[in-house]
């Protein structure tokens, strides 16, 4: 390290990875913990806040009983190093700090990150987070404290490895449960978190509170949905589009009719599953989703996490890491999502129909918040011109049985009632379409009315 090395760390002032102290003290110690949590760093001890090099004074042992001191005060141990630079007549001491492999380190019983020019304490929760993701893990992979694999429904189970190979991502050849040891959901024959999520007899403890409101002290509806995360998404969701309006628009010489939703439906669904899937199931706060009149607002617990920031999400090149590893992975293998966080882009492909719509996103308290809403008090006349090119159309013979075929690809356990309103037919005719998909071997009933599900028959050419 020479003066110009020195005067060009100087010269960039203090950051995330530079920090200036006139004397070693223990604020200089916690800086050298902040650093090793989080991306590394250069300590500069003689240089005072406007980056004047004032010096230090120095003894033979003095750098060797800075190096016992922030050894012996952190844990593990870290041992930096430090370099004595000559800048005139005045000696400044170059702390250098690499980034720790596995995290937290403590110092006193505390750990500290480094946050753009300043440190921070973490709390419990974040040091459990920052643990987990150094070592490459998440909370779900580990095994459930109190589960057996007796707590598991195999019908759920076998839903799920159908969907899997209906879906062509993964190919799962093996029984139920030998099925999940090869997914990593089953660990010395302990369901893990993630399994008692996807696949609980009993209703895991973690739900969606969800409500219709006139303004934020005014609940026209509230509810309190629980279920497994599969039966969570699908019932959030058919709330949802319970709560929003659908506009008309008829069209073309053979009088097509046109609906447009409120909000782009693959939007919300995104939405939804992102807050599902990225929760901080450390957390006892439920998902908190708020319908009004002119906006959808989402919350969930746990910030975002990583490195990821708001204004990376910003951007169409962002990388983001999955907080619970696995559930991303079931969802990936069921193609509910797409795995490399492309989740936020496609959001703003979606509403690119809407141009009244606004989407923001904030981290707020120890959580994130997502809203849609519109600029102005009703959709305009020129949305529906793109709107309508992505929403369901109204439904001919020609393609009745595709669009059955659709939605119990996408929810093998939906019932006639739910499929006639979402096609908007009467329930006689549904079950009649439904007769002729069977009658063609198109699908078939595995299971009673009540515990059953619907399974795609493959073309003998695809089997």
């Amino acid at each position: 390290m020479n003066l110009t090395e020195l005067n060009n760390i100087i010269a960039q002032g203090e950051g995330e990875r530079i920090e200036f102290k006139q004397n070693f003290n223990t604020d200089a110690i916690t800086t050298i913990n902040a650093f090793a949590n989080t991306h590394g760093g250069v300590l500069l001890i003689g240089v005072n806040n406007g980056g004047e090099a004032i010096g230090v004074q120095i003894g033979t042992e003095t750098i060797q009983n800075w190096i016992n001191e922030i050894r012996n005060k952190t844990e593990p141990s870290i041992i930096p190093d430090i370099k004595e630079v000559k800048a005139g007549n005045k000696t400044i001491i170059l702390i250098r700090v690499q980034e720790y492999p596995v995290k937290p380190i403590a110092f006193r019983g505390r750990y500290y990150v480094r946050k753009n020019n300043s440190n921070h304490i973490l709390s419990a929760r974040d040091v459990s987070e920052l643990y987990l993701q150094s070592i490459q893990t998440s909370w779900d992979a580990y095994p459930h404290p109190c589960a057996s694999l007796n707590d598991l429904d195999i019908g759920k189970i076998k839903i799920f490895i159908d969907r899997i190979n209906d879906n062509g991502r993964f190919s799962v050849q093996e029984p139920t449960i030998e099925a999940l040891k090869k997914l990593k959901l089953i660990i010395n024959d302990k369901p893990t978190n993630a399994a008692y999520l996807l696949f609980a007899k009993d209703i895991p403890p973690y739900n969606v509170h969800i409500g219709r409101f006139k303004t934020a002290s005014m609940i026209i509806d509230d509810r309190m949905l629980k279920g497994t995360l599969y039966e969570l998404a699908e019932e959030t969701l058919r709330y949802i589009n319970s709560q929003i309006k659908v506009a008309f628009e008829i069209t073309g010489e053979k009088i097509q009719r046109n609906e447009i939703f409120e909000y782009p439906l693959p939007a919300l669904r995104e939405l939804v599953l992102n807050a599902l899937l990225h929760r901080d199931y450390m957390s006892p706060i439920d998902i908190q989703i708020k319908i009004f009149d002119q906006s959808i607002t989402i919350y969930n617990p746990g910030k975002l996490y990583g490195d990821l920031t708001v204004e990376d999400l910003k951007t169409d090149f962002y990388q983001s890491n999955a907080r619970n590893k696995l559930l991303t992975e079931a969802f990936y293998l069921t193609k509910d999502i797409e795995k490399y966080g492309s989740g936020f882009i496609r959001v703003r492909n979606e509403i690119k129909a809407y141009p009244t719509m606004q989407f923001d996103y904030q981290e707020i308290g120890n959580g994130f918040l997502i809203s849609l809403k519109y600029t102005e008090q009703k959709i305009t006349k020129d949305v529906t011109k793109d709107v309508t090119k992505d929403v369901t159309k109204d439904v001919t013979k020609e393609n009745r049985e595709t669009k059955i075929l659709e939605l119990i690809k996408s929810n093998p356990l939906i019932i006639t009632t739910e499929i006639a309103a979402q096609i908007k037919l009467t329930r006689r005719t549904i079950l009649r379409e439904i007769d002729n998909l069977k009658t063609q071997n198109k699908i078939e009933r595995v299971g009673g009315r009540k515990n059953g599900y619907w399974k795609i028959i493959p073309p003998i050419n695809d089997i």
